[in-house]
C-alpha cells in the first residue's frame, strides 16, 4: 500500500507566509529522509488564513529539485480553472525535473468560492473538466493535436516538452460527489476518495459502483483506490487523543461553514443536500470523528486501523492529512510524520 502525506502548505492566523513555506519544506525534506512514498500537494486559492498552496506545480518543481526518491503528487489540480496547454506544459516540465516522479491528480473541487474568485461559473465545472482533461491527454500523447470543444479550440499544436513518463504521468481523479464514482470508473482512471464531508462507512457501496462501472466499460485489471484521510500518530494513546483535538474540531467547523455558504450556489445540486451535510458536520463531536472520519492513535493502533480499511475498501494507498485544521504545531507534525514513516509504514506497505 502506498503511503503519502497530503500537504496544504498551511498558513494559519499568526503565521507569516515565509514561515509557512519554511516549515512545510522542512516537513517535505524529513519525509524524503524517512522514506515516505509520496508527497501530495493541495491546490487552494484565496485562503489567507489557511494555505499558501495556490500553485501546486510550482511547489512540486521545488520539491523535485530538492529530493531524489519520493514521488510528488498533485491532489488535486483543479482543471476547470486551468488553461489546458499551460498546465500540460508545466506538469510535463515537473515530470522531467523529477525524472518521472510526478503523479497528476485532477479534480474540479466541491466548493464554488474559488470559481467565483476566478470568474468561472461553477455550473460549467463538469464540462470544463472533461474538456481540459482530454486536451491534456492529447497534448501529452500526440505529436500534434487539434481540438474543438465548447470552451477551447486548438489547431495543429505541438506541445513541448512531452512528459518524461510514457505515455504520460499517472492520472488519478478525485470523486467530489456520489455520482462521480461510476463516472470515473467508466473512464478507467484510479480514484481518490475522502470523507471530509461524510463518514468512512459510506465509502464501500460507492467504491462498489466505481468497480462495477470499470468492469462494464471493459477496462482491464482493477481500478485503484486511494483514500485521503486525517491521520495523527503519537507514542501514547493520551497524546494521540489530546494533541490534534482542537485542530481537528476547528477543521470541521470551518468545513461546515464553507459547505453551508455554498448550499445555494449556482451549479450545485439539490440532491447533494449541502445544507444538511453542513448541519451534520457542524455538530459532529470529536469522539464521533474518531470513530467515523479520522485515524488517530499509537503506531500499533494506526497500523491496525489501516489494515482493516485496506481489507474493507480494497485500498491501494492513503494520503494522510497530518495537520487537519492547520493548528497542530510544527514540532508535533514532525513527530507524527516520523512515527508514520518509521513505525507504521513498514507494517502496512505489503
Amino acid at each position: 500500500m502506498e503511503i503519502g502525506m497530503f500537504h496544504e502548505f498551511q498558513c494559519p492566523p499568526g503565521h507569516s507566509e515565509e514561515r509557512a513555506f519554511a516549515e512545510s519544506f522542512e516537513q517535505v525534506d524529513a519525509a524524503e529522509r524517512w522514506g515516505l512514498d509520496c508527497m501530495w500537494l493541495a491546490e487552494l486559492h484565496v485562503a489567507p488564513t489557511r494555505s499558501v498552496a495556490s500553485a501546486p506545480l510550482a511547489i512540486a518543481s521545488a520539491i523535485a529539485a530538492r529530493t531524489s526518491r519520493m514521488k510528488i503528487g498533485i491532489a488535486v489540480q483543479v482543471l476547470p480553472l486551468c488553461h489546458p496547454l499551460r498546465v500540460a506544459e508545466e506538469a510535463a516540465t515537473v515530470d522531467h525535473i523529477s525524472h518521472g516522479r510526478l503523479i497528476f491528480g485532477v479534480g474540479r473541487s466541491g466548493f464554488p468560492r474559488t470559481y467565483q474568485a476566478y470568474g468561472v461559473p461553477y455550473a460549467e465545472s463538469q464540462e470544463r473538466f472533461a474538456e481540459v482533461l482530454e486536451i491534456i491527454r492529447r497534448a501529452w500523447t500526440q505529436p500534434k493535436f487539434s481540438f474543438v470543444g465548447k470552451y477551447h479550440r486548438f489547431s495543429d499544436v505541438h506541445l513541448v516538452p512531452k512528459p518524461w513518463q510514457k505515455p504520460h504521468p499517472p492520472i488519478r481523479i478525485a470523486a467530489t460527489s456520489p455520482d462521480s464514482y461510476a463516472r470515473i470508473g467508466a473512464l478507467g482512471f484510479p480514484i481518490f476518495v475522502a470523507v471530509r464531508l461524510g463518514v468512512l462507512s459510506e465509502l464501500a457501496p460507492l467504491i462498489a459502483q466505481y468497480h462495477a462501472a470499470w468492469r462494464e466499460a471493459g477496462h482491464p485489471g482493477k481500478g485503484e483506490i486511494y483514500l485521503r484521510v486525517p491521520v495523527y500518530v503519537a507514542q501514547t494513546e493520551e497524546r494521540a487523543y489530546d494533541e490534534p483535538r482542537a485542530s481537528i474540531m476547528r477543521f470541521y467547523q470551518e468545513m461546515a461553514s464553507i459547505l453551508a455558504a455554498s448550499a445555494n450556489a449556482e451549479g450545485t445540486r439539490a440532491l447533494e443536500d449541502r445544507a444538511g451535510r453542513a448541519a451534520q458536520l457542524g455538530s459532529v463531536s470529536y469522539d464521533e470523528a474518531l470513530r467515523e472520519k479520522i485515524i488517530v492513535g499509537t503506531p500499533e493502533q494506526v497500523v491496525a486501523r489501516l489494515k482493516a480499511l485496506r481489507a474493507e475498501l480494497g485500498l491501494d494507498g492513503i494520503l494522510a492529512e497530518m495537520n487537519c485544521g492547520d493548528q497542530i504545531p510544527h514540532a508535533q507534525v514532525m513527530r507524527s510524520l516520523e512515527l508514520l514513516c518509521k513505525e507504521v509504514m513498514p507494517h502496512v506497505r505489503n
